[in-house]
């Protein structure tokens, strides 16, 4: 099987102190290598856009590293990466501080001619996030919206998860407008109640309820309270972690384990445990990725 996933590939300073261990991450890229890691048999690449300074070279090597083809990231001489800033509480809870208003990842796709989306045609599986969506150009996100619609009709699964950062974001109608627009391109779904309640403004009930009433196949994150079947409502007495040094990545680390299984024909229930049980080990640990 093979699967692209497209974002945007990061610098990650992760504060202890006064010192910062240097790492690379992303929301999509932290899914793709979980999901590489439960099913090392896929074929996963990641699609972005990073520039040719150190960093870059720092972060296309990385992915490497993890087994997920690089040859759909560009390089462009005159972009570099963003990079963020993470500081957790004593809970373990964690805040950003982001540089990444002129990443070369939001000039993905974009060509000369236009927006050009010919690498994502011999893919299975799509996989984005809101974040993804975010980054784009108008213009792009919508020509990005267009394959993905053709893309289904030619037997291709596209998977997404709402991810929002409302600072990506001219505004929060437009956020509603794309993040609606994408659930009715979505297979797999991979919503949680946190974002999904600050993009809509819904109660935990409303949101489970909306997502019954499309009939999508996925899971409805719910952090402590463990994931929900999206497609039956059916919740699951799953353990919660029995420690949590911070919550980077929890929420990409349950995509990356319940996808994996998922699309490895688990049942419903045994998928979301997957998942379930990779981000329990995440929250334990400091960082996004998890040492090999």
């Amino acid at each position: 099987m093979k699967i692209a996933a497209i974002g945007e590939a990061m610098i990650e300073l992760s504060m202890a102190g006064n010192t910062a261990g240097v790492g690379v991450a992303g929301d999509t890229l932290n899914t793709a290598i979980y999901l590489k890691r439960s099913a090392p048999t896929f074929e996963v690449d990641y699609i972005t856009r990073v520039g040719t300074d150190p960093f870059s070279d720092r972060i296309v090597d990385f992915i490497a590293s993890e087994g997920i083809g690089t040859q759909y990231i560009h390089r462009d001489p005159h972009g570099t990466p963003g990079l963020y800033a993470i500081t957790t509480d004593d809970a373990g809870e964690r805040s950003f501080t982001y540089w990444r208003d002129s990443a070369a990842a939001r000039l993905t796709f974009v060509t000369d001619k236009g927006p050009d989306f010919v690498a994502l045609a011999q893919y299975d599986v799509i996989y984005l996030s809101g974040i993804t969506m975010a980054i784009l150009s108008p213009s792009t996100r919508t020509a990005l919206m267009r394959f993905l619609q053709a893309f289904r009709k030619s037997g291709g699964r596209v998977c997404y998860d709402s991810n929002y950062r409302p600072r990506l974001w001219l505004d929060p109608d437009t956020a509603q407008m794309a993040n609606d627009a994408m659930w009715a391109l979505t297979d797999i779904a991979l919503p949680s109640i946190d974002d999904e309640g600050e993009i809509t403004g819904e109660s935990p009930k409303d949101i489970a309820r909306r997502f019954l009433d499309m009939g999508r196949t996925g899971a409805l994150k719910r952090g402590a309270l463990g994931p929900q079947c999206l497609k039956t409502g059916a919740t699951y007495d799953f353990p919660t972690a029995e420690t949590v040094v911070d919550t980077t990545a929890a929420g990409d680390s349950f995509n990356g384990g319940y996808l994996a299984a998922s699309l490895l024909g688990a049942s419903q229930a045994n998928a979301l445990r997957a998942g379930h049980d990779l981000a329990m080990q995440v929250v334990g640990h400091k960082g996004a990725i998890l040492p090999k």
